[in-house]
């Protein structure tokens, strides 16, 4: 619906085209975001308010809502940055295809993740909100969405004799399996060891459609 002039109500108004940020602008945005990080990983997604952010912050409360309107724009935006650097690394593994390098280094980096009990804490506090907040529930859809449309790209480059539901299928449990490894890796859930990684590794390198350390996928089967 065109938004209207209250004081002419047949009237309607032009839509706004936001300008671009500026890097000032960016950089006001960054540490804005950078206490909404603080607060949600040493405070927890409960104490996750646009007043505990803007505290933390040390700015006023019109000032955030200026950059993020509602909580779940901040959450939304903290998303992105967060799990940007994971997406983007999954992104150029899509784009390099068989130029990929070593597959073991690649799930070297990508668990990696699970090294750095803060980052892993930071996910558990956003799962936790996904679960009793809508806006945040579709901040993560929409990451993890996009985050296995890039694995099933790879999937499709290593064994494009998969047919598109097997290779979204691969991609959805690939994301599953690191995800919900975190939980035990890190230590919060159980802990790693070198049976459980070994086991784990043969798993997501075959759904990569990739050979394993005692062969694995290659292309056609799912």
């Amino acid at each position: 619906m065109t938004p209207e002039n209250p004081e002419n109500p047949v009237c309607p108004v032009a839509p706004v085209t936001p300008s671009a940020p500026t890097p000032k602008g960016h950089q006001r945005r960054a540490a804005l975001l950078d206490a909404a990080e603080h607060v949600l990983g040493s405070a927890g997604g409960a104490e996750l308010t646009m007043r505990a952010v803007a505290d933390a912050a040390g700015v006023r409360l019109g000032h955030l809502q200026y950059y993020f309107p509602a909580r779940s724009d901040l959450l939304a935006a903290l998303l992105d940055r967060i799990l940007a650097a994971s997406l983007a690394r999954v992104a150029a593994l899509a784009e390099a295809g068989d130029a990929a390098g070593d597959p073991a280094a690649v799930l070297d980096t990508l668990l990696g993740d699970h090294d750095d009990p803060s980052l892993v804490r930071l996910f558990t506090e956003v799962w936790a909100m996904a679960a009793h907040d809508g806006g945040a529930a579709g901040a993560v859809r929409a990451f993890y969405a996009a985050y296995a449309g890039h694995v099933a790209r790879f999937v499709r480059d290593r064994s494009p004799g998969l047919d598109p539901v097997a290779t979204q299928s691969r991609a959805e449990v690939f994301v599953m399996l690191m995800e919900g490894a975190a939980l035990f890796r890190s230590g919060i859930a159980g802990s790693a060891t070198p049976a459980t990684d070994a086991a784990l590794r043969r798993t997501l390198l075959d759904l990569l459609g990739l050979p394993g350390p005692e062969g694995g996928a290659e292309g056609g089967a799912a």
